[in-house]
């Protein structure tokens, strides 16, 4: 965007119509308070603006908070309570706001949690919280892995960004624009949106090319990692492992499990659970306006994805004599919130609140498990390295 910027500039032309404003229109980091080279501030998380990172995530602790405030004052919460991010600044930030949200201001000097930062470095194998760095046939694959995802977003690209292209060109005969700009001065939208509030950008383009960009970001996520990746659902898998596990184990293991990490680290989860079926891949020739996998709801930013563990009570007695009866056991049932909505499982949604029993999510578990394979033999993982996590454990 910067050498897109530069090069209008270069050019000596006044624009006109859609992109008019781009005359008098700064950098959205270029300010007062900010660097003076705008990609010093790039990966950063946001400080400003009603959408700011920093306020999203401690109003998300906050919401949190109120919640599961249960859990939090359960005297058999261990403290300090463990949680963890994966080694990016932006991530780490995210963290930290939030966790000032959920357990309080003075959080790390009262030792009420404990942030773990885990590495984002191939060395880990599957103990890791960004599997799309640590393995190792996905990063080299340059057809069929991370690549996979921008080679499809290439293919719909070409459907709707030509036409575009044209509209600003008639409306300024002098400048030509490739997909790859148009594509970025579309995602500057949403940028200088967290940043500033409102955006320009927004206004230069159309109903139907917002439709057309939305498309877009599914299909780079859906090819890139998740279930139109043959590497997604197995780097996923990690993490659906380990979780599960918790959930076996219940209370004993643990009340509170918080991890930070990146939104293409959340989209293999979401290919492991299979909580987006659809019989055809998705289409890159055409914009599916039936389609399941609509990622603008599920990782915008500050996107999160919650497991629960529900004990509810039985509606059945047992009967010990016939004078005397007892309450049956607690059943347990794992339910999934995504940002805020209840999302059922394809196959097991008959618990209460379309929740799913917990030895049938176990007993799915195990079956995608068989089905999406093994992380280190699909990876080509040293046999010295980690098979799956081992940290996530207070």
């Amino acid at each position: 965007m910067l050498a897109l910027l530069q090069r209008i500039k270069d050019s000596n032309i006044t624009l006109k119509g859609d992109l008019g404003f781009v005359n008098d229109w700064r950098y959205f980091s270029l300010g007062d308070f900010t660097p003076s080279e705008p990609s010093a501030e790039h990966d950063q998380l946001t400080t400003t603006g009603p959408y700011a990172g920093t306020l999203s995530a401690f109003a998300a602790g906050t919401k949190l908070r109120t919640r599961y405030l249960d859990l939090l004052s359960s005297p058999s919460l261990t403290k300090p309570v463990t949680f963890w991010a994966s080694d990016c600044n932006r991530v780490i930030e995210t963290a930290r706001y939030f966790a000032t949200g959920f357990f309080g201001l003075d959080w790390d000097s009262k030792d009420a949690a404990k942030l773990h930062i885990v590495p984002e470095t191939p060395d880990l194998g599957g103990n890791t919280l960004t599997p799309g760095d640590t393995c190792l046939k996905y990063r080299e694959d340059m057809q069929t892995g991370h690549d996979y995802g921008l080679i499809q977003l290439t293919k719909f690209c070409s459907t709707y960004l030509p036409s575009i292209s044209a509209r600003f060109q008639t409306q300024n005969p002098g400048m030509r624009f490739t997909d790859g700009e148009i594509y970025s001065m579309q995602e500057m939208c949403g940028f200088e949106t967290l940043v500033r509030g409102t955006s320009p950008w927004c206004n230069a383009f159309t109903h139907e090319d917002w439709l057309n960009f939305e498309y877009a970001r599914d299909v780079i996520h859906y090819y890139r990692a998740g279930p139109g990746n043959r590497f997604g659902p197995v780097m996923g898998g990690l993490w659906l492992n380990g979780t599960a596990k918790l959930m076996a184990e219940g209370p004993v293991a643990g009340s509170l499990f918080f991890s930070f990490v990146h939104d293409g680290d959340i989209i293999p989860m979401l290919a492991a659970l299979d909580l987006f079926p659809s019989n055809d891949l998705l289409p890159v020739t055409y914009r599916s306006k039936s389609r399941t996998w609509r990622m603008s709801q599920v990782v915008p930013m500050n996107g999160r994805i919650i497991l629960e563990r529900l004990a509810c009570p039985s509606t059945s007695k047992v009967s010990t004599t016939n004078t005397d009866e007892r309450v049956a056991p607690r059943k347990h049932f794992i339910r999934v919130n995504i940002n805020d909505g209840i999302v059922a499982l394809p196959t097991c949604s008959s618990g209460p609140g379309a929740s799913c029993p917990l030895e049938d999510f176990l007993a799915l578990v195990q079956r995608r498990e068989k089905e999406i394979g093994d992380f280190s033999e699909a990876c080509g993982l040293e046999s010295d390295k980690p098979g799956g996590i081992t940290f996530l454990h207070q």
